[in-house]
């Protein structure tokens, strides 16, 4: 084996064999055993077999390097022969390093916060990662920010975080960032940086906005109702400290203003304190200048403008024009639909602007603010409920005196529409008809009731369907139906099912119809309906039980049969009825299980018989039971899962499967399970005492009965202890420091390990297994009972810095469990280094407005020794800074700095490693002081106002005002000031030297004056800005001419009665301008005339002489000039007209008539004369010319007074034109006249045309009579009678009909045609005799109709019509398929209910659904609708509001009480047919169509919504050539939803569609 071995290197992470040991001598034993450190052999196995002469050394798993530092990555271990020496054999394996561990960050986060004045280059923390890897290579650790890194930090590679420029709390608050942590071999890590900014107050406040504009009403004072861009308001420059603002105001202008505005100091809300006219103002606005300065520091303030303006305020109240007002309408007008006007008069500006309201609210209408009442719900418009209504539009009360209110009322009064159509009293009539016959005998009088009044409510019937034998006859008028021939009676049931028509006397009518069944029975005996029933019963039941019905025919007795029991009447009796019951108690066990009993019929003649098979069976009236009710066990904790606890055993009195036992468990967290048959519990999990010492189960026992019994037991199973558990240390590595001068016997810590175990098991004991590095005698030693670790000998820093001790707890069992742990003992040094400055001088600048307190620079100090400087603290003497424990030198409280006293400071800061007898350094720190921005600009005094003149002033001909001059204390660009306007100001600019300047045209007779607010603001950071206002005045320039206010004078003078001196008129001409510029002097240009003189001054014409020498008319015509004062003068001028009268001062134009009226019929040529009027000019010296004024592109009027029409007139486009002629003559000035022109155009008859030339139609082959097809629409250009067209068949149809009225073709029958095609022409004629012709081509398909779904809504039918494309889209929501509703009708089959009843209306809905091209079938809708019925009736409440009620309706079913259950088998069938032509008839009865202009009657059967074929309505379509157009009607969002959409909005209340 050899003696001590270095066995090389290898690399970590190596397995495998380490050596091969040999020369063993055989029969002697090796062991592998610790060399110094056992810890190493966790790595290692000996491979040996006592014998052998070899052993090998390999490793039990990888070997890791990185584990061995205490080695440097060394492992040590030994070989030891069982010889006498038993000589240890010395080995050493070198582990070489590979970089297989990443940097790990000491935290996931760093987190800290800063000041913003906080120095560039100062060191903010240090991030610190930690690499495994032993070598110095491999744990070499580089930092680097991650992008996005901020600029404002740098990262250093040994990973100090410091400022790199300097910070702004404004700016940024926090900054977050990820920094790297990367090895040489590129392994990393990491971590999160998050550095929080603190405020310093350096930075004077701030207003939110340099100018304010605001508004208040006149005559009223109080806060502003109107601030913009935003309320007024300032804050800190340092949002973080954000101190206190004191606001006030600094001055107002005009001056005289200022008592009228005060504002809040601390809110800065500004008020108006008293109220302002506006009508006062010498301009439209106010300025008030604002200041806000810190609380703390007046020296710190912002300032801002606020330009206020007076608004106008609304002084008169609005008024009606109309107090009452009455309206009719149509019933059911729809939303919208106007009214009247309600029209309010306000003499304010603006007239009256606000919002009107109804009184009552409950009333169906609604104002706008422009005064239409219009319909709001217009289901509420029902004449048959109401048939008018009373309501108020009231406008809004004053608030102030003398609270005047005006009212107008309105009485709407309600036209009938037909809306209802006839309801029958009963959905199907029974009749049954005996031998005794007569002709004419009164069989049956159906009632239909109709709740329109007038024509639209009288009531016509007629039998349509049912009776082609021709038995039967109905007065059209009471609806009584007669037999009009006897029936012969045959041996067997006879069935007529006629159809009723019920139709009301409405322009478009509408119609219901009702089913009378009338039964005619022959010779008939009764019988059962088999001859073999069944029944069961359960034992122990008491007397009374029904077992059955039997069913049995009767039908046609006088007299009810007799049924009776024939056997076993004591236990068995049958009722007329056929309920077969039992008489007495039977007993399954004791009595017979079945029976055979015996029943018979009879009418007294004839008698059937039949059997009843009746079964009793067994019930199940026994619980299992527990042979004891409560179990108690135990089982040790380390017992095999599946291993049996106990039995818990249970039996049955009963039999079969009522006593068939079946074990369940409950409780025992899934431990335990137990077997259902033999009821024993096992094992189901592994248990464990600790968590669980014992486990209370509940065992049940059931039965197989119906309904099953049970009972139970309680099984209480307790869990015995097992020496499982470990000793366990709460950690695997204790820490703890001790001085090297600390004291043997000190207690370095207590430690404690835990045993679950209860008893010895859980006892423990401690001891040391090992010490590293070893030392004799041993460092420490260990209380065996305690755990308290204490110091065995005194220790010393420079022999050993830390220590390992490796500890052991050992329980009490058997086999007894030991637990490890390891104790790390680091031996504190003592100190003996002075601290080093880094650097040892430092410069540093700062601002002068440095906040008291802030601080400046952080000084960065280490110290070699263990504890480093964190013991350490500063020496620094001066007034104005200080130091703090950090390092972090500041200003001193209540000390500011001021450059412009000193602007450098020179210090020396000592720092002291220790509090007493500590070691010191020096260093040197320069402090340089910088300009801040803490002046604001200063205005110099300037004139008030400025004066300027009037003129054309431009950017190329700018004129100069007045140079301003503007100081600001601060250096830099602090200190430059720039001038710029508040406002726009497009009239005026600033030059850069502060000279204000006029570029834009001045004209003082437009506006004498300008307010002007001037900004003046520094190039500082933070600018500072200050305000002021000036005054500017304009001056006059003589640039207005005098004007004349006529352009020509004229007047008429009587000859005979003039006079010298008299005035004949006075002229009069003003100047915009002032002064002297306006002074006006009036002259005759050219010299006058002698009759006339003009007075300079006044401009007053008079005669200068009498008129004796005037013999004849004479007109004077002069020109007058007006000249003002002005330098140099300007002029205007005016012509003067006099007219010398010798007779008489009356004449002018008249027409002969003040109107005419002319006709014209339609359709004539242009040039077509209408007519003449006629004008005379009063005086034969003038002519007359005559101007059409209105309708020139229509008419035209020449020289005579012609007028003819300019092109051809169309009667039914407008038939009325109202003309205004007028009548000039040629005086001068001339006269006119006018005249109203009325031409009325005559109608000539028309042809009529239908919408289109041909119509595709689809049906099913079984639509029964009057079944819709297609509305066919013709129009007719003519009004009046001319224009009312009827509607035919040129050809007479078997199939088909039309209806002449609305156009409506519908089926006469079908059935013949199935699977074809047929074509029918149908004719609209005018009461002219004019007619159109189309073309309709009708496909005839089979039918789907058992696919159709009916719901019931407890809403009137004409609310439930104007709303299918909602319901349609509602229940497609909810069901997931597309809804086609193809009919909505107050009957299903039972008694329908007129809109005048009392009861609660309800409308039955059917409709079929779509998925994709496929028709669902109805039960699988119906099922659809009842597991989603909350989400269909939460979607139709959304339709139809609160209280919705909705139902699934089955087909309706004929009542035949009277004629029950004694029908044949053929009877059954014929009646199940019956049955399904009613549901059929009942889903396609349809509606009839609105009329409206474009095409609303093409409504049809469309039966190919794919191959299928089924009725759901559509459109008849021609493409672009005319010809028919078939479509595919799948459901789509557009095309032909759409268009089916809008003809369900323009059908009328009532219709139908299928």
């Amino acid at each position: 084996m050899g003696s001590d071995v270095n066995l090389g290197s290898v690399n970590e992470g190596h397995k495998g064999d380490i050596e091969v040991v040999t020369g063993i001598t055989a029969g002697s034993g090796v062991s592998l055993v610790a060399n110094v450190f056992p810890e190493h052999l966790a790595f290692l196995e000996l491979s040996f077999v006592l014998g052998q002469t070899t052993a090998t050394v390999r490793t039990k798993k990888e070997l890791d390097a990185d584990i061995l530092v205490e080695t440097g990555g060394q492992l040590y271990y030994s070989l030891v022969c069982d010889d006498i020496d038993k000589f240890a054999n010395k080995r050493m394996l070198q582990l070489n390093d590979l970089n297989d561990n990443a940097p790990v960050f000491t935290k996931e986060l760093y987190d800290t916060t800063i000041s913003e004045i906080l120095a560039v280059n100062t060191e903010v923390f240090r991030v610190q990662a930690i690499d495994l890897d032993i070598s110095l290579d491999n744990k070499r650790v580089s930092y680097s920010m991650l992008p996005p890194s901020p600029e404002d930090f740098l990262l250093t590679e040994a990973g100090a975080v410091t400022v790199a420029r300097r910070l702004n709390y404004n700016s940024q608050k926090r900054y977050t960032f990820s920094v790297r942590a990367e090895d040489v071999g590129g392994l990393f890590d990491e971590a999160t940086v998050v550095i929080n900014i603190e405020d310093v107050d350096n930075l004077n406040p701030y207003f939110h906005h340099n100018l304010y504009r605001a508004a208040i009403p006149e005559n009223e004072s109080g806060p502003f109702h109107r601030i913009t861009p935003g309320a007024i308001a300032a804050q800190d420059g340092d949002t973080g400290i954000n101190e206190t603002l004191v606001y006030r105001i600094t001055e107002v202008s005009p001056p005289k203003y200022a008592e009228r505005f005060t504002m809040d100091s601390s809110s800065g809300v500004v008020l108006v304190s008293t109220a302002i006219d506006r009508e006062e103002l010498d301009s439209a606005l106010i300025t008030v200048s604002i200041e806000a300065s810190q609380a703390d520091d007046p020296s710190k303030a912002a300032h801002s403008v606020v330009l206020v303006t007076v608004e106008d305020v609304n002084d008169n109240a609005p008024a009606f024009s109309l107090h009452a007002v009455s309206a009719t309408i149509e019933e059911n007008s729809p939303v919208g639909a106007l009214v009247v006007m309600a029209t309010v008069a306000d003499a304010d500006q603006g007239g009256f602007v606000g919002n009107l309201s109804i009184v009552p609210e409950s009333a169906p209408f609604s104002v706008t603010s422009d005064g239409a009442v219009r319909v709001k719900d217009s289901a509420a418009l029902d004449r048959e409920s109401h048939g008018s209504f009373i309501f108020q539009v009231p406008l809004p009360i004053e608030s102030d005196p003398p609270n005047r209110v005006a009212t107008m009322n309105v009485n709407v009064t309600l036209l009938d529409q037909n809306d209802n159509s006839p309801n029958f009293t009963k959905a199907i009539y029974i009749v049954r008809v005996t031998g005794e016959q007569t002709e004419g005998m009164l069989l049956v009088q159906v009632k239909a009731e109709d709740s329109d009044e007038g024509q639209n409510g009288e009531i016509t019937y007629s039998l349509d369907v049912g009776n082609k034998d021709g038995y039967f006859s109905i007065n059209d008028k009471s609806g009584e139906i007669t037999l009009k021939k006897p029936i012969l009676m045959e041996d067997k049931l006879l069935e007529f099912s006629l159809f009723v028509t019920a139709r009301d006397g409405g322009i478009v009518s509408r119609s219901s119809f009702a089913q009378v069944n009338i039964f005619a029975p022959g010779d008939f005996k009764p019988q059962f309906t088999q001859k073999t029933y069944s029944g069961t019963i359960e034992e122990e039941q008491s007397a009374g039980v029904v077992i059955l019905k039997v069913q049995f025919r009767t039908l046609g007795l006088e007299v009810p049969p007799t049924l009776q029991v024939v056997t076993e009447t004591d236990k068995f009796a049958i009722s007329s009825d056929g309920i077969f019951t039992s008489t007495t108690t039977l007993d399954y066990d004791e009595s017979p299980q079945n029976y055979s009993v015996g029943i018979s019929i009879s009418d007294g003649v004839t008698t059937d018989q039949a059997v009843v098979e009746v079964q009793v069976t067994d019930v199940n009236d026994n619980k299992p039971e527990f042979v004891s009710g409560a179990i108690t066990t135990s089982v040790l904790e380390d017992v095999g899962v599946g291993d049996n606890v106990t039995a818990v055993p249970a039996r049955d009195k009963d039999h079969g499967f009522n006593g068939d036992i079946r074990y369940s468990l409950e409780g025992g967290k899934g431990k335990f399970s137990i077997d259902p048959e033999s009821g024993m519990v096992r094992v189901a999990a592994p248990l464990d005492r600790e968590s669980d010492p014992e486990f209370s189960l509940l065992v049940v026992a059931r039965d197989q009965g119906q309904p099953a019994m049970s009972a139970s037991a309680t099984l209480q199973v307790l869990v015995a202890d097992v020496n499982d558990n470990v000793p366990e240390f709460p950690r695997t590595e204790f820490r703890v420091d001790v001085s090297e001068n600390a004291s043997v016997g000190t207690v370095l810590l207590t430690l404690s390990a835990a045993d679950p175990d209860e008893g010895p098991n859980g006892s423990v004991t401690y001891s040391i297994l090992m010490q590293s590095p070893s030392s004799t005698p041993a460092a420490f030693e260990l209380d065996s009972s305690t755990g308290a670790l204490r110091l065995a000998q005194t220790l010393d820093f420079s022999v050993a810095k830390a220590y390992r001790v490796t500890v052991e707890a050992v329980d009490g069992g058997a086999p007894a469990l030991a637990g490890n742990s390891t104790v790390v003992i680091r031996v504190v040094d003592v100190n003996n280094n002075p601290p080093e400055f880094i650097p040892d001088r430092y410069d540093v600048a700062v601002l002068e407005n440095l906040p008291s307190g802030a601080a400046i620079v952080t000084l960065d100090v280490t110290d070699r020794d263990e504890d480093g400087f964190s013991n350490g603290h500063f020496i620094l003497t001066s007034d104005t800074f200080d130091i703090n424990t950090k390092g972090v030198v500041f200003l001193r409280n209540n000390v500011t700095l001021d450059r412009e006293t000193r602007n450098t400071y020179l210090l020396q800061v000592t720092a002291v490693d220790q509090p007493a007898s500590g070691l010191s350094a020096t260093a040197e720190l320069k402090v340089t002081v910088l300009d801040y921005n803490d002046n604001s600009p200063q205005f110099g005094a300037f004139p008030d106002p400025l004066l300027v003149s009037e003129g054309h002033y431009s950017d190329a001909a700018p004129g100069e005002v007045y140079t301003f001059r503007v100081t600001d204390d601060d250096d830099g660009p602090n200190g430059e000031v720039t001038l710029s306007f508040a406002s726009p100001e497009p009239l005026f600019t600033l030059r850069e030297d502060g000279t204000l300047l006029v570029v834009g045209p001045l004209d003082r007779e437009g506006r004498d004056s300008y307010d002007i607010v001037i900004l003046a603001s520094d190039r500082g950071t933070p600018q500072r800005e200050n305000f002021t206002t000036i005054r500017l005045s304009v001056g006059d320039v003589n640039d207005n001419a005098p004007e004349f206010g006529a352009e020509r004078y004229s007047k008429s003078i009587l000859v005979k009665e003039a006079k010298e001196g008299d005035l004949v008129l006075r002229l009069l001409a003003r100047d915009s301008d002032a002064g002297d510029n306006s002074l006006i002097t009036y002259s005759f240009s050219a010299g006058g005339h002698p009759f006339l003189s003009m007075n300079s001054e006044t401009g007053a014409v008079t005669l200068a002489s009498d008129l004796a020498s005037v013999t004849k008319d004479t007109t004077i015509t002069l020109m007058a000039m007006a000249k003002d004062h002005g330098l140099p003068p300007l002029n205007s001028t005016a012509s003067v007209v006099i007219n010398l009268r010798t007779s008489s001062l009356v004449e002018g134009v008249s027409f002969a008539s003040s109107s005419y009226n002319f006709t014209l019929t339609e359709n004539r040529p242009e040039g077509a004369a209408v007519g003449v009027v006629t004008a005379y000019p009063g005086n034969d010296l003038y002519t007359i010319n005559y101007t059409l004024v209105t309708r020139t592109h229509m008419f035209s009027i020449d020289a005579h007074g012609a007028i003819v029409a300019n092109k051809a007139l169309d009667k039914e486009s407008q038939e009325w034109y109202i003309l205004e002629v007028e009548a000039i003559d040629n005086r001068v000035p001339p006269t006119s006249a006018t005249t109203m022109v009325s031409v009325q155009v005559e109608d000539v008859n028309e042809d009529p045309r239908f919408v289109s030339d041909s119509y595709t139609a689809k049906i099913f082959s079984i639509a029964f009579y009057k079944s819709p097809v297609v509305y066919v629409q013709a129009t007719d250009p003519d009004l009046g009678d001319q224009g009312k067209l009827l509607y035919s068949l040129p050809v007479a149809s078997p199939y088909f009909d039309v209806d002449s009225s609305s156009g409506l073709l519908y089926v006469v029958s079908a059935e013949a045609l199935a699977g074809q095609s047929a074509g029918v022409e149908v004719r609209a004629t005018d009461p002219g005799g004019l007619y159109a012709t189309a073309r309709v081509k009708v496909e005839v398909q089979g039918s789907v109709s058992s696919n159709v779904v009916v719901i019931s809504l407890n809403q009137a039918a004409n609310v439930v019509e104007n709303k299918i494309p909602e319901v349609e889209s509602a229940l497609g929501r909810v069901i997931g398929w597309t809804v086609e509703v193809i009919g909505v009708s107050n009957t299903n089959g039972g008694t329908s209910i007129s809109r005048t009843s009392r009861q609660e209306p309800k409308t039955y809905v059917s409709f079929i659904a779509m998925d994709g091209v496929d028709v669902i079938s109805s039960e699988d809708v119906k099922k659809k609708l009842q597991s989603e019925a909350d989400a269909v009736k939460a979607e139709l409440e959304m339709l139809f509001g609160k209280g919705l009620q909705y139902a699934v309706e089955e087909e309706a079913s004929v009542q035949t009480s009277d004629v029950a259950v004694v029908a044949l088998g053929v009877l059954l069938g014929i009646s199940m047919l019956a049955l399904i032509v009613i549901v059929v008839l009942s889903i396609v009865k349809f509606r009839r169509m609105r009329k409206h202009l474009e095409d609303p009657h093409r409504e049809k059967f469309e039966i190919d919504r794919q191959s299928e074929g089924f009725a759901v309505g559509g459109h008849g379509r021609t493409d672009s050539r005319g010809k028919p157009e078939m479509k595919d009607a799948q459901p789509k969002e557009t095309g032909g939803r759409q268009e089916e959409a809008r003809a369900r909005q323009q059908r009328p209340p009532g219709t139908e569609r299928r």
